[in-house]
């Protein structure tokens, strides 16, 4: 129905959508438009509302629910522009996994969450949401690619990012995780916090801290404490 011009109407509507100031109806019109056109483009432009924050903060959220909506109504035509979006923005993760989680089956999505985990391996990156949310997404899940992924981020420059990393490998038991962990345990440059992580990560996957008892004791306080075995182990 709209011919070539669809993709080229849908871009230009994405600088509508973006515009934080001025009348709202225009963004939301914007929007609305945006989810009757069937290309591509429509969801990309969709996307970019993610990426901003308007006043009052109950508008944005309505906004950005809508969007999510729309997006979600594309079906599997969205998933690409969707994949793009959260490989090429910084912004919005949590959304673009949010929509990928209502369009993809879970080992699909995963396999997607440990792809982008890959590239941004313990790069350094000024804001660490990304990493922190792809990896908050997988805590908790139980598949076989995720914990080699983790292990690099326990050298993250991002202390939250050490700490998501360690919430997330405990409980997969990842053997080749345990001397990593036991070097950021004890390591001298380590925050607290993050030492107080990597202790209840090692709690949690039972790992023996051989090689570094002496360190790991100096560091436990209640109620945690190393048994015989030399595995840590919680009192009460």
């Amino acid at each position: 129905m709209f011919g070539g011009s669809a993709p080229e109407k849908a871009k230009k509507l994405k600088a509508k959508v973006v515009q934080k100031y001025g009348d709202p109806t225009t963004r939301q019109k914007a929007i609305a438009q945006l989810g009757e056109m069937r290309v591509p483009e429509a969801v990309s432009s969709l996307l970019a509302r993610f990426t901003i924050t308007v006043e009052p903060l109950t508008t944005d959220a309505d906004e950005k629910e809508h969007a999510f909506e729309l997006i979600k109504a594309f079906g599997q035509d969205a998933v690409e522009p969707v994949k793009h979006f959260l490989r090429s923005s910084e912004h919005a993760s949590s959304w673009a996994l949010r929509l990928l989680e209502a369009l993809l089956p879970e080992p699909e999505l995963i396999a997607v969450c440990v792809e982008q985990l890959h590239k941004l391996g313990a790069t350094y990156t000024r804001d660490p949401e990304k990493k922190t949310v792809l990896i908050h997404f997988l805590t908790e899940k139980q598949d076989p690619r995720i914990a080699p992924e983790l292990v690099p981020f326990l050298d993250d420059m991002s202390d939250d990012v050490k700490i998501a990393a360690l919430k997330a490998l405990g409980p997969l038991k990842f053997e080749t995780a345990r001397e990593p962990m036991l070097r950021l345990l004890t390591a001298e440059e380590t925050a607290r916090r993050v030492q107080v992580a990597a202790i209840a990560a090692l709690h949690q996957s039972g790992f023996g801290v051989q090689g570094y008892r002496e360190k790991v004791e100096a560091l436990l306080a209640d109620p945690y404490f190393v048994d015989k075995a030399g595995v840590i182990k919680r009192r009460g």
